[in-house]
């Protein structure tokens, strides 16, 4: 028996470092390293030892024989990527007593042991943050200062994933055990450049790392877009998410019909959320509001737009293969222009539109639909031209229909854009505005020594969770090396001092006892709902969680 990799592969090669007989492949050495959507471990050479599987933060490794129907072809997929290659050598033909040779080992990340403490600040707890504290808390003796501009840790873990996908989620699990460590101090609920300038972080650390995400979306350009009902990707996965910035009852759902422009994962993820069985949903983290409402929703399809083919798709082929398994709906797609069937019966085995063969083919109208089945509609080779309102909100969406500029309308109360999203400048550094990143050299940032970046704001919205890893451990690199050479400036505060400061500025900062004190709360309203946790939704309840928590604590 072998085992394979599943659809909620992060990609961060946890498990290529622990396989005895270098079975998982791309590693991160290998070229084809973070081009790929996913890792792959060879039937050829697994010798079930399980390895893998125990230390996957995500839950995505598995036995072949215990695939779930839905996860069956994930065993293909594995062995597919091998077809046509030689096995690697292992077992009696490697002369050691390893299962395969290993090459010398290497300390890039480190610095000499009789140097001193390094004092890091990390803005921003998602994952890029996370994996830039972990190295450098494992690598070296550094104390990491941990700042969020929210009063709880998690970034895109705890708001970016969606709820129906919780073994994603469990990453967060391997990041958490960090904020309680020893040598990290946490300051949740600062904002850099509104309670604390850069310029005043850089005072009171040897360095500081920027890891502050892409927290803005692309917008369309056509007329209507700025109607009710018309929002981004961006605001509804928040909303669903819990996020407490977002208005709990802003998203209207009276409508049988919803238009998603784009075709990447997220895409994906929000069409499957609106059409999903409300009372699976109810064994998730989702948002209490947003529970409520989609128990209360008439949508019955959701259009998924892609300006180019199947062939060019932007989801990843294992979230489309889950599509194909979500209970209770279909997944179809609209055949309004011939290249789309062309390129489906073209498709090779191993290629992304090879899965929507066999897929239902319609056409859909100007008129929603009434009853049935629940449907997920991906439609290519289609654009938004212009959203049209009435009543108040969007009332259709005109589209382009075919390769001869014809156009159709298509009736809808919602459009939702998953184009993209976009990185927004921080105060105090650099910004090119035409990537919606910072100018950096390896996350050095341009012209401000001692300053780092990483994750989305240092390379653009690409990758998922796993592929901050490696960014991290490029960023981690580059700030030791600039400690070895001296190249760091000198900070004039302590983290006493800089404590000081944080609670100057801003009487509601949670620190780690503040932060567990959340968790212990949204999961105890969890168990008497009957699900994982149940989130606070408002910063007033979280800072108000946050303190009282903490006080319970003091007088015990």
């Amino acid at each position: 028996m072998t085992y394979a990799i599943t659809q909620t592969c992060c990609n961060d090669a946890t498990c290529v470092a622990v396989c005895p007989v270098n079975c998982i492949h791309p590693t991160p050495e290998e070229r084809a390293f973070g081009s790929t959507e996913m890792l792959h471990i060879d039937p050829r050479a697994c010798i079930d030892c399980g390895a893998c599987a125990d230390a996957c933060p995500v839950d995505a490794i598995f036995p072949v024989d215990s695939l779930s129907a839905g996860q069956r072809e994930y065993a293909d997929i594995n062995a597919a990527y091998y077809e046509g290659e030689e096995p690697l050598p292992v077992g009696d033909e490697v002369d050691g007593p390893n299962f395969h040779v290993w090459g010398e080992p290497a300390f890039e990340r480190s610095l000499p042991s009789d140097f001193g403490p390094l004092r890091v600040a990390v803005v921003g707890t998602g994952p890029a943050g996370m994996y830039a504290a972990q190295d450098l808390l494992l690598h070296t003796a550094a104390e990491v200062t941990l700042i969020d501009r929210l009063p709880v840790a998690g970034g895109l873990v705890r708001y970016g994933v969606a709820p129906d996908h919780p073994a994603t989620k469990k990453v967060g699990d391997t990041f958490s055990r960090f904020h309680s460590h020893p040598r990290v101090r946490m300051h949740l609920g600062i904002e850099v450049g509104r309670d604390v300038t850069a310029e005043e972080l850089s005072a009171h650390h040897d360095a500081v790392i920027y890891a502050v995400g892409a927290s803005t979306d692309k917008r369309l350009g056509v007329p209507g877009e700025e109607l009710p009902g018309c929002l981004s990707a961006t605001a509804f996965v928040a909303w669903y998410n819990a996020h407490p910035e977002t208005v709990a009852q802003g998203v209207d759902l009276s409508a049988e019909r919803v238009v998603v422009v784009g075709n990447g994962n997220v895409a994906l993820d929000v069409a499957r959320i609106l059409v999903a069985d409300p009372e699976a949903l109810a064994a998730t983290d989702i948002a209490a509001h947003a529970l409520d409402a989609l128990r209360a929703s008439r949508v019955r399809e959701v259009v998924v737009l892609g300006r180019r083919g199947p062939e060019d798709a932007a989801y990843t082929r294992s979230e489309l293969l889950a599509l194909k398994h979500v209970p209770g709906v279909e997944l179809v797609v609209d055949d309004h222009d011939p290249r789309t069937a062309a390129a489906i019966d073209a498709a090779g085995a191993g290629d992304r539109a090879a899965v929507l063969k066999g897929l239902a083919r319609v056409r859909t109208d100007a008129a929603s639909p009434t009853g049935g089945e629940r449907r997920i509609v991906l439609r290519f080779h289609s654009e938004v031209v212009e959203i049209r309102g009435g009543g108040g909100g969007v009332r259709s969406v005109r589209v382009t229909d075919g390769g001869g500029g014809d156009t159709a309308d298509l009736g809808a109360g919602l459009l939702l854009r998953a184009i993209g999203y976009r990185g927004l400048p921080v105060p105090g550094l650099p910004f090119d505005e035409a990537s919606g990143t910072v100018p950096h050299d390896g996350g050095r940032v341009a012209g401000l020594p001692g300053s780092y970046v990483v994750g989305w704001i240092k390379r653009g919205p690409s990758g998922g969770i796993g592929a901050n890893r490696t960014c991290a451990a490029e960023t981690v690199g580059a700030l030791l090396a600039d400690a070895v050479a001296g190249e760091l400036p000198a900070p004039k505060g302590d983290a006493k001092a800089f404590r000081r400061l944080a609670r100057q500025r801003n009487r509601r900062v949670v620190d780690a006892r503040g932060l567990a004190a959340i968790d212990r709360a949204e999961r105890d309203r969890g168990r008497r709902d009957g699900r994982p946790r149940v989130k606070l939704a408002t910063v007033e309840e979280l800072v108000a969680t946050a303190r009282s928590g903490r006080l319970l604590r003091l007088t015990r």
